[in-house]
């Protein structure tokens, strides 16, 4: 006896055997108990998720000889059952529409649906693809849809229900099936996996799994051709050389190299990852999947993978999706890149070129100011979160001696005040992503090498990248080094605020020398206009707008 594939020898018989599509048998089981049999439906889905099956069960159900009536557990074992399990029973008709999609097929088949049916008690009709019909044919369908012959069930299934005209859908009763995808896929495959006892990794599954994307069929013929490979055994080294899939490890590795602007070490790694001869647009799909894991922890926090959850706290929101959107547009052009080495090359070099760090994180300005600084650059820099209720901190509390306050006129010429802070960092050359935070932070106090900032929740979690970014800069232009140490609480007189007085302060003089400008306004006198205040903007400020 010839071998059966696995998609085919495991396709379900009835309604409890179908994985994963609960939503639709518990309409059909419910429409079939209840006796509301649908003139027509539509199976609607991906490939490879049970359109054909779920069909072929509900017309077993229908016509089922050893029930008196339709039924949700057909017993599979009568004639009627077996014929149309294997394709042959005369009043079951299954059409592919992708080779019969003229008018003509559609009239010949239309003109079998007044007959009454031979042995059951519904003729049922399966269009598979019905999408690809023509406009002729679904026209012609369309008064046999609306008004069919109580005998009669048409099935439809499709992978693409919006190429359906409107006409035909409002007439059908549509379902749409999920795609299968995590534990419910890869508990199937190890119900399969068990039942021919095949030793198997877990590690392996989960590759088939990713590989499958949420289609059964397409793991079912990944499980055949990855037992084909290994020897009747399903290995995760053998799966990964089979599918050309790389161990993620180095993807961590990668990305971190990249969000610490680090691009030596960033081609090492995907050196490494050559010499394992992989497929250069799977390694693009890994590294867009594990940003949107990435993406998706920062938001939510609900990762569990220790790697995934110390590359966001590298970086933030805004640099995640800017790096999900290269590695995107890379994959949209892979196909058309004459060499895929080079489009994924390309795609790292971007990802390095527009880190916001990269201008003030040269390693020419690092090692400058290694050089003048007593002690070494800090790695790491931890944002702290006080619990205080949103309250600002004591600003009289001091070490001064016998309890006297220090005030913003201090001898001291290295001790800060809110004033000479705002004035410091308006100074200092900041990226926009250094501006986003600490512009909007504002100072409470100095102790010793300590600076008090408070903000926003928004603006309290910095990224270490970030933090350390502005450390480096903040030590190059004051040659202290500080520790900065933020609470939540509410920000007024921030370098942003006062940023933003400016700016407003200067554009109302602008307006006012407008508007008493005598050759202006002979101007507008002499085209009858006038002038658009919200167009008149400054130039020369640090925020032009």
């Amino acid at each position: 006896m010839s071998y059966q594939v696995l998609a085919r020898k495991y396709r379900p018989n009835s309604f409890e055997e179908v994985v994963g599509q609960e939503h639709v048998i518990q309409a059909l089981s419910n429409g079939i108990t209840t006796k509301r049999i649908h003139q027509a439906y539509i199976f609607s889905g991906t490939r490879g998720v049970g359109k054909t099956t779920l069909a072929r069960i509900l017309a077993r159900c229908l016509n089922c000889d050893s029930f008196s009536e339709p039924t949700s557990t057909s017993c599979n074992d009568c004639n009627i059952c077996n014929e149309i399990r294997d394709g042959r029973h005369i009043d079951f008709l299954e059409v592919d529409a992708a080779s019969r999609t003229g008018v003509d097929h559609m009239r010949e088949l239309l003109d079998s649906v007044q007959y009454k049916p031979t042995s059951g008690r519904y003729k049922i009709y399966l269009i598979d693809e019905v999408h690809m019909l023509s406009t002729q044919s679904f026209n012609a369908l369309l008064k046999t849809l609306e008004e069919p012959p109580s005998h009669v069930v048409f099935i439809f299934a499709t992978t693409n229900p919006e190429k359906i005209p409107k006409t035909v859908q409002s007439r059908c009763l549509q379902l749409n099936l999920k795609t299968i995808r995590g534990s419910k896929l890869i508990n199937h495959f190890k119900y399969i996996l068990d039942t021919e006892k095949i030793k198997y990794d877990l590690e392996a599954l989960n590759i088939i799994e990713e590989a499958a994307n949420g289609s059964i069929r397409d793991g079912l013929t990944l499980l055949d051709q990855a037992l084909a490979h290994g020897d009747g055994e399903l290995l995760y080294n053998n799966v990964k050389d089979l599918l050309g899939t790389i161990d993620k490890s180095f993807l961590y590795e990668l990305l971190e190299a990249v969000f610490n602007n680090e691009g030596n070490s960033a081609f090492d790694t995907l050196a490494k990852i050559e010499e394992l001869s992989p497929e250069y647009e799977e390694i693009l799909k890994s590294l867009i999947s594990v940003l949107h894991e990435i993406s998706i922890h920062q938001v939510l926090g609900k990762s569990d993978n220790e790697k995934i959850i110390a590359l966001s706290d590298l970086v933030d929101e805004e640099f995640t999706q800017l790096q999900y959107e290269i590695a995107v547009n890379a994959l949209s052009k892979f196909n058309v890149h004459p060499n895929p080495k080079e489009c994924l090359e390309i795609c790292i070099l971007r990802m390095l070129t527009f880190n916001p760090l990269k201008a003030n994180n040269s390693n020419s300005e690092k090692k400058n100011l290694n050089e003048s600084a007593k002690t070494p650059i800090p790695k790491k820099v931890q944002p702290i979160k006080a619990s205080i209720n949103n309250k600002k901190p004591d600003t009289d509390k001091t070490d001064a001696p016998n309890g006297e306050k220090n005030t913003d006129n201090s001898s001291n010429e290295n001790h800060l005040s809110s004033d000479k802070w705002n004035e410091l960092l308006l100074n200092m050359n900041l990226t926009p992503f250094l501006k986003n935070y600490y512009f909007n932070l504002e100072f409470v106090k100095q102790e010793k090498d300590k600076i008090y900032l408070i903000g926003d929740d928004a603006f309290i979690k910095i990224p270490n990248n970030i933090a350390e970014e502005f450390l480096i800069i903040l030590e190059k232009t004051t040659s202290i080094k500080y520790k900065i140490l933020i609470e939540q609480g509410m920000a007024k007189n921030t370098p942003a605020f006062l940023e933003e007085k400016k700016y407003n302060q200067i554009r109302t003089s602008s307006i006012e020398k407008i508007s008493k400008d005598s050759s202006v306004q002979n101007f507008l006198k002499k085209f009858n206009s006038s002038i658009d205040e919200a167009s008149i903007k400054p130039k020369g400020l640090n925020n032009e707008k």
